[in-house]
Protein backbone atom coordinates (compact mmCIF):
# COMPACT_ATOMS: atom_id res chain seq x y z
CA UNK A 1 0.00 0.00 0.00
CA UNK A 2 2.82 2.41 0.86
CA UNK A 3 4.42 1.61 -2.48
CA UNK A 4 1.24 2.57 -4.40
CA UNK A 5 0.87 5.80 -2.41
CA UNK A 6 4.55 6.64 -3.00
CA UNK A 7 4.20 5.84 -6.70
CA UNK A 8 1.16 8.16 -7.11
CA UNK A 9 2.96 10.87 -5.14
CA UNK A 10 5.94 10.65 -7.54
CA UNK A 11 3.66 10.60 -10.58
CA UNK A 12 1.77 13.65 -9.34
CA UNK A 13 5.00 15.51 -8.51
CA UNK A 14 6.51 14.77 -11.90
CA UNK A 15 3.33 15.89 -13.67
CA UNK A 16 3.30 19.15 -11.68
CA UNK A 17 6.97 19.82 -12.50
CA UNK A 18 6.52 19.20 -16.22
CA UNK A 19 3.40 21.31 -16.54
CA UNK A 20 5.00 24.25 -14.68
CA UNK A 21 8.15 23.96 -16.84
CA UNK A 22 6.03 23.80 -20.00
CA UNK A 23 3.96 26.82 -19.09
CA UNK A 24 7.01 28.94 -18.20
CA UNK A 25 8.75 27.87 -21.41
CA UNK A 26 5.66 28.69 -23.46
CA UNK A 27 5.54 32.14 -21.82
CA UNK A 28 9.18 32.66 -22.89
CA UNK A 29 8.36 31.51 -26.43
CA UNK A 30 5.53 34.05 -26.62
CA UNK A 31 7.78 36.94 -25.60
CA UNK A 32 10.70 36.01 -27.90
CA UNK A 33 10.66 37.69 -31.32
CA UNK A 34 12.84 36.24 -34.08
CA UNK A 35 12.28 39.32 -36.25
CA UNK A 36 12.94 42.83 -35.07
CA UNK A 37 13.11 46.19 -36.82
CA UNK A 38 16.56 47.75 -37.21
CA UNK A 39 17.82 51.20 -37.89
CA UNK A 40 19.39 51.01 -41.40
CA UNK A 41 22.32 53.11 -40.13
CA UNK A 42 23.43 50.15 -37.97
CA UNK A 43 24.27 48.29 -41.20
CA UNK A 44 25.90 51.27 -42.89
CA UNK A 45 22.88 51.99 -45.07
CA UNK A 46 22.97 55.72 -44.34
CA UNK A 47 25.34 56.15 -47.28
CA UNK A 48 24.14 57.13 -50.72
CA UNK A 49 23.31 54.14 -52.91
CA UNK A 50 25.74 53.61 -55.82
CA UNK A 51 25.14 52.32 -59.34
CA UNK A 52 28.02 50.19 -60.70
CA UNK A 53 28.67 48.60 -64.08
CA UNK A 54 30.73 45.39 -64.10
CA UNK A 55 31.95 43.85 -67.35
CA UNK A 56 33.76 40.55 -67.82
CA UNK A 57 33.79 37.35 -69.85
CA UNK A 58 32.35 34.04 -68.62
CA UNK A 59 34.10 30.92 -69.94
CA UNK A 60 32.04 27.69 -69.98
CA UNK A 61 34.55 24.90 -70.64
CA UNK A 62 33.12 21.40 -71.17
CA UNK A 63 36.02 19.89 -73.12
CA UNK A 64 39.59 18.93 -72.28
CA UNK A 65 41.21 17.46 -69.19
CA UNK A 66 40.04 20.18 -66.81
CA UNK A 67 36.45 21.19 -67.64
CA UNK A 68 34.84 23.96 -65.59
CA UNK A 69 31.29 22.87 -66.48
CA UNK A 70 30.19 19.30 -65.76
CA UNK A 71 26.84 17.70 -66.50
CA UNK A 72 25.62 16.19 -63.22
CA UNK A 73 22.12 15.24 -64.42
CA UNK A 74 21.61 14.03 -68.00
CA UNK A 75 18.54 15.08 -70.01
CA UNK A 76 15.40 13.11 -69.21
CA UNK A 77 14.16 13.16 -72.80
CA UNK A 78 15.87 12.67 -76.13
CA UNK A 79 15.31 16.26 -77.28
CA UNK A 80 17.16 19.09 -78.96
CA UNK A 81 16.68 21.30 -75.87
CA UNK A 82 18.41 18.85 -73.45
CA UNK A 83 15.40 19.33 -71.16
CA UNK A 84 16.18 18.25 -67.59
CA UNK A 85 19.97 18.37 -67.84
CA UNK A 86 21.90 20.14 -65.07
CA UNK A 87 25.49 21.45 -65.22
CA UNK A 88 27.54 22.45 -62.17
CA UNK A 89 30.00 25.24 -62.94
CA UNK A 90 33.16 26.82 -61.63
CA UNK A 91 33.75 29.02 -64.66
CA UNK A 92 36.53 31.61 -64.94
CA UNK A 93 35.57 35.28 -65.29
CA UNK A 94 38.19 37.23 -67.22
CA UNK A 95 38.74 40.86 -68.13
CA UNK A 96 38.95 40.12 -71.86
CA UNK A 97 37.43 37.48 -74.16
CA UNK A 98 40.56 35.30 -74.21
CA UNK A 99 40.83 32.64 -71.51
CA UNK A 100 44.42 33.82 -70.95
CA UNK A 101 43.14 37.29 -70.06
CA UNK A 102 43.33 38.53 -66.42
CA UNK A 103 41.19 36.45 -64.05
CA UNK A 104 38.80 38.67 -62.05
CA UNK A 105 36.61 35.98 -60.48
CA UNK A 106 34.71 32.71 -60.81
CA UNK A 107 31.10 31.93 -61.69
CA UNK A 108 30.03 29.19 -59.30
CA UNK A 109 26.64 27.49 -59.32
CA UNK A 110 24.60 25.62 -61.88
CA UNK A 111 22.47 25.96 -64.97
CA UNK A 112 19.67 23.65 -65.99
CA UNK A 113 17.71 23.18 -69.19
CA UNK A 114 14.24 24.23 -68.07
CA UNK A 115 12.33 24.45 -71.36
CA UNK A 116 10.95 21.71 -73.59
CA UNK A 117 10.29 24.05 -76.53
CA UNK A 118 13.54 26.05 -76.77
CA UNK A 119 17.05 26.05 -75.37
CA UNK A 120 16.18 27.99 -72.22
CA UNK A 121 18.33 27.66 -69.14
CA UNK A 122 17.65 28.40 -65.51
CA UNK A 123 20.84 30.13 -64.33
CA UNK A 124 21.66 30.12 -60.60
CA UNK A 125 25.19 31.34 -59.95
CA UNK A 126 27.38 33.50 -57.78
CA UNK A 127 29.99 35.67 -59.40
CA UNK A 128 32.74 35.44 -56.77
CA UNK A 129 35.11 38.34 -57.45
CA UNK A 130 38.83 38.29 -56.62
CA UNK A 131 40.11 41.57 -58.05
CA UNK A 132 41.11 44.75 -56.19
CA UNK A 133 38.70 46.20 -53.63
CA UNK A 134 36.04 43.73 -54.77
CA UNK A 135 38.08 40.69 -53.69
CA UNK A 136 35.67 38.55 -51.63
CA UNK A 137 32.52 40.28 -52.88
CA UNK A 138 29.85 38.38 -54.80
CA UNK A 139 26.89 39.00 -57.08
CA UNK A 140 24.09 36.45 -57.35
CA UNK A 141 22.21 35.87 -60.61
CA UNK A 142 19.00 33.87 -60.80
CA UNK A 143 17.00 33.87 -64.01
CA UNK A 144 16.09 32.59 -67.46
CA UNK A 145 18.69 32.48 -70.23
CA UNK A 146 17.43 31.87 -73.78
CA UNK A 147 20.77 30.77 -75.20
CA UNK A 148 20.14 31.60 -78.87
CA UNK A 149 18.82 35.14 -78.25
CA UNK A 150 21.39 37.76 -79.20
CA UNK A 151 21.23 39.42 -75.76
CA UNK A 152 19.74 37.81 -72.65
CA UNK A 153 18.74 39.71 -69.53
CA UNK A 154 18.75 38.13 -66.07
CA UNK A 155 18.07 39.62 -62.64
CA UNK A 156 20.70 40.25 -59.99
CA UNK A 157 19.04 39.08 -56.77
CA UNK A 158 21.71 39.96 -54.22
CA UNK A 159 25.33 40.46 -53.31
CA UNK A 160 27.88 40.40 -50.51
CA UNK A 161 30.92 42.40 -49.43
CA UNK A 162 31.15 45.74 -51.23
CA UNK A 163 28.08 44.67 -53.22
CA UNK A 164 25.76 44.06 -50.25
CA UNK A 165 22.08 44.63 -50.96
CA UNK A 166 22.86 44.49 -54.71
CA UNK A 167 19.92 44.62 -57.06
CA UNK A 168 19.87 45.09 -60.80
CA UNK A 169 20.28 43.09 -63.97
CA UNK A 170 22.84 41.31 -66.10
CA UNK A 171 23.03 41.29 -69.88
CA UNK A 172 24.66 38.22 -71.44
CA UNK A 173 25.87 38.18 -75.05
CA UNK A 174 27.57 35.15 -76.60
CA UNK A 175 31.03 36.09 -77.82
CA UNK A 176 32.05 32.62 -79.06
CA UNK A 177 30.47 29.17 -79.12
CA UNK A 178 31.85 25.81 -80.35
CA UNK A 179 28.93 23.61 -81.37
CA UNK A 180 31.07 20.44 -81.29
CA UNK A 181 32.58 20.76 -77.79
CA UNK A 182 29.89 22.94 -76.19
CA UNK A 183 32.55 25.40 -74.99
CA UNK A 184 31.41 29.02 -74.91
CA UNK A 185 32.58 32.51 -74.01
CA UNK A 186 29.87 34.96 -72.96
CA UNK A 187 30.24 38.68 -72.31
CA UNK A 188 28.43 39.82 -69.16
CA UNK A 189 27.51 43.45 -68.51
CA UNK A 190 26.03 43.85 -65.03
CA UNK A 191 24.34 46.96 -63.68
CA UNK A 192 23.75 46.98 -59.92
CA UNK A 193 22.61 49.36 -57.23
CA UNK A 194 24.43 48.74 -53.96
CA UNK A 195 25.75 50.57 -50.87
Amino acid sequence: MHFITFFFFLLFSFNTLTSSTSSSSSQNDDTFDFVRPLDPMLLGLNKKEKLSHLRFYWHDIMSGKNPTSIMVVPPTLNSTTFFGSVHMIDNPLTLGPELSSKLVGKAQGFYASASQAELGLLMAMNFALIEGNYNGSTITILGKNLVFDKVREMPVVGGTGLLRFARGYAKAKTHWFDLKSGDATVEYNIYVFHY
